[in-house]
């Protein structure tokens, strides 16, 4: 059976990667966006961004737009991937409990 990915299982976690997965690939999204979209604090996500980011699950590029900080978020190809494989990893454990069921 698939492992769970332990990172990316944490429910908020979970959230922002299914948010950014959603993206067409080198689509990305602007903090703010991300935050309202989830209805995080601003120290929550960037807490949790910051573990995805060490994982090489997102990207993250602080830039000035208009003299004004932007935070740019999208995932990595890792990222995809790590998140493919844990939704696997949970539509096993879901049919292995309904066959069990049989």
């Amino acid at each position: 059976m698939a492992e769970l990915d332990t990172l990316i299982h944490q429910p908020t976690r979970l959230r922002i990667m299914a948010a950014l997965v959603s993206l067409d690939v080198g689509e990305r999204v602007d903090f703010v966006f991300l935050r309202d979209l989830l209805d995080l604090t601003d120290g929550n996500l960037s807490a949790h961004l910051q573990k995805l980011e060490e994982a090489g699950y997102v990207s993250i590029d602080k830039v000035f737009e208009d003299r004004r900080p932007k935070t740019w978020i999208w995932v990595t190809a890792r990222g995809r991937q790590a998140f493919e494989d844990h939704v696997n990893a949970l539509e096993e454990i879901v049919q292995s409990q309904l066959m069990e069921e049989i």
